[in-house]
């Protein structure tokens, strides 16, 4: 057993995959649309100088069914730094997963990557559907407790998860490999056997994916499919620049009338700008939203102006609102990954369908094949850390709104964590050097486990990684009320992982999603409510 080496680069090319995604790539030009998709274009023309009642700033995992769901009453601007997934293979095909963590470049890949000050390689989306696009697909509830602290509706989270499990979400046929896996865990004692269940519970349980049973992958995108065709304009390959603001307006408040924005590719630095339509009701306004992702939402916040005033002073960026609180509680799930191959080979990736969640809820443990070049990958067994008690913080790198912002995660800072990992890895090695597993790789199992508890305590500080479900930087509290209304500016709100202080179960996708759908929601029922007390009041 090894430990996971993160940084592997690609070595052997597979002239194939790297012909497919070619022709994809021109196919994109041409955006294809699938059955009852909105109107996408990447021509920022077309936007250029236009007015919606909402705009929804990142197609990603959460900005696509919240635009969905508006655009049952209301036009919607969606804007997407990314592509569409339409047609790649990388992001489609499950026999492609992970490759998209490869092939990456600055401006025009679906996967991003960046590296945080503690010097973590990580991935974050740039592609309409978002982190969903590129990730395992492992589709799970939030916990109980976590809908509880969050004060939302018990009644509406479960429809609004049901309405994307719906279209999106199907029950997994395991392969050898997570079968044994399976075993493991309950070798382990991660008990107790749940079989196939949606919701975050102690044990042993397979998972739901957003892989369909011919292997495709089913984004956040799909969700697009919901909505009113007719009232959403899906704007590709664009970054927005910052938030316009009303600059006419009487009073304390700011309230915001639109964003700026500009191409993606770096081939044009030209501005553009789109506006929130302005009805004389002053409760007919509609808002901006950023949906943009824990490291998108709050650089956008920064960049206009909303934060704290010494850090954007470093930038010469005019204070619109001084909110401290921006780009702080940044947090990551410490992850320890065990290699238990004893060498890469060509076996084809799978992403993870069965899960052990273990010690009260704080280890989460799961494993997959992952690619490490187009010709080979490795099986990791990986666990994460569910409750950190170390945050980090989010700052600019610069005024230029496609390059990543700063950001520190600050990995098992808290001498908590460092315990809990030491705990974490005991558990890993039990796993990882089950009867099952050594079994099937047709290796004896270790007579012993590793390992004092100083040496796990090396381990943890040598090996830490990502699990890829880092949170925070506008959190509901500091940043956003409950409402998700960014403090002290009217028109703006922020709905995304962004807003949560911890993550929401083994998976956030699942809850992000949901997220979307509820707060459109909410957002529909609280126009409407306005709508009405205006019509009583002038009858």
């Amino acid at each position: 057993m090894e430990t996971q080496n993160t940084n592997f680069l690609p070595t052997l090319q597979s002239r194939k995959v790297l012909t497919v995604a070619f022709v994809w790539l021109l196919l994109n030009l041409s955006l294809p649309q699938g059955k009852g998709l909105p109107y996408m274009t990447s021509d920022v023309q077309e936007v250029s100088g236009k007015s919606f009642d909402y705009i929804v700033v990142g197609g990603g995992t959460t900005g696509c069914p919240l635009a969905a769901t508006l655009s049952e009453k209301f036009t919607v601007l969606l804007v997407e730094r990314g592509g569409s997934p339409y047609g790649n293979p990388l992001v489609i095909d499950r026999k492609y997963y992970g490759f998209s963590l490869i092939q990456t470049d600055e401006f025009s890949s679906v996967a991003q990557s960046f590296i945080s000050k503690d010097g973590v390689r990580n991935h974050r989306g740039r592609v309409l559907g978002g982190s969903s696009a590129i990730n395992g697909g492992f589709y799970s509830r939030a916990r109980e407790d976590f809908v509880k602290k969050a004060g939302w509706d018990k009644g509406l989270v479960k429809e609004a998860y049901g309405w994307v499990e719906s279209r999106i979400v199907f029950t997994p046929q395991l392969t050898p490999w997570q079968i044994v896996v399976e075993f493991g865990l309950l070798e382990a004692g991660i008990l107790p056997y749940n079989g196939f269940s949606l919701e975050h519970i102690q044990g042993t349980k397979v998972g739901g994916t957003v892989f369909d049973e011919y292997g495709k992958r089913h984004t956040s995108a799909d969700l697009l499919e919901a909505g009113n065709p007719k009232n959403i304009i899906v704007l590709l390959n664009t970054t927005v620049k910052n938030i316009i603001f009303d600059t006419n307006r009487k009073g304390n408040e700011t309230r915001v009338r639109g964003i700026r924005f500009i191409k993606s590719d770096g081939s044009s630095h030209k501005i553009h700008e789109a506006y929130l339509n302005q009805p004389k009701n002053s409760s007919g306004w509609g808002d901006v939203i950023l949906s943009a992702g824990s490291l998108g939402s709050p650089q956008i916040l920064l960049l206009s102006g909303i934060g704290s005033h010494e850090h954007l002073k470093k930038f010469d960026i005019s204070v619109k609102v001084g909110l401290e609180g921006v780009g702080d509680g940044m947090q990551d799930n410490p992850c320890i990954a065990v290699l238990v191959d004893t060498m890469p080979a060509k076996r084809e990736p799978e992403p993870p369908l069965v899960v052990g969640i273990a010690d009260d809820f704080r280890f989460i443990i799961q494993a997959g094949v992952i690619p490490i070049s187009f010709n080979a990958s490795r099986m990791p067994i990986a666990a994460k850390i569910a409750f950190p008690a170390s945050k980090g913080k989010l700052e600019l790198n610069s005024t230029d709104p496609r390059q990543n912002p700063s950001v520190k995660f600050n990995y098992l800072s808290e001498e908590k964590d460092l315990e809990e990992c030491v705990k974490m890895v005991q558990l890993l090695e039990k796993v990882a050097k089950s009867e099952s597993i050594s079994l099937f790789l047709g290796i004896r199992p270790a007579a012993k486990l590793m390992s004092s508890a100083d040496e796990r305590r090396k381990l943890c500080k040598k090996s830490v990684r990502t699990f890829y479900h880092y949170h925070g930087g506008c959190a509901v509290g500091s940043v956003v009320d409950k409402d998700y209304r960014v403090y002290g500016v009217e028109g703006l709100r922020v709905i995304d992982g962004s807003t949560f202080q911890e993550s929401p179960g083994t998976n956030p996708m699942a809850t992000l999603m949901m997220l979307g759908r509820y707060q459109g929601i909410k957002l529909l029922k609280e126009r409407k409510d306005a709508s009405n007390s205006c019509s009583q009041q002038h009858p």
